[in-house]
């Protein structure tokens, strides 16, 4: 009965290390990707890992639209407004960030 407690505790942390893993390293391919940003307050374009600010509004290869202040116009017509950190592939995959202790 212990060892078959044992081995469900061991297996959930093995998958929590697993999944926090897989998170990490989904940020890491994000930021490779070219994409837009919120980062204090700033909209910033990163292009070839090089970071700017973004100048004008942007379009997406999926139709919405991304203004200067962090406003994104989905296709759809909803508009929502970009958090610090959030960030958005250029083809309009929005990305959260991950809670940092």
């Amino acid at each position: 009965m212990k060892t078959n407690l044992f081995t469900k505790l061991a297996t959930l942390a093995l998958t929590a290390v697993f999944a926090a893993g897989t998170a990490l390293a989904a940020d890491e391919e994000m930021m490779k990707k070219d994409h837009v940003m919120m980062k204090d307050g700033k909209m910033m374009v990163v292009k070839d890992g090089k970071s700017m600010m973004m100048k004008e509004e942007m379009m997406m290869k999926d139709g919405c639209r991304v203004m200067t202040d962090g406003t994104v116009m989905m296709k759809d017509a909803k508009k929502m407004m970009m958090k610090d950190g959030d960030m958005m592939t250029m083809d309009g995959k929005m990305m959260k960030p991950e809670m940092k202790k």
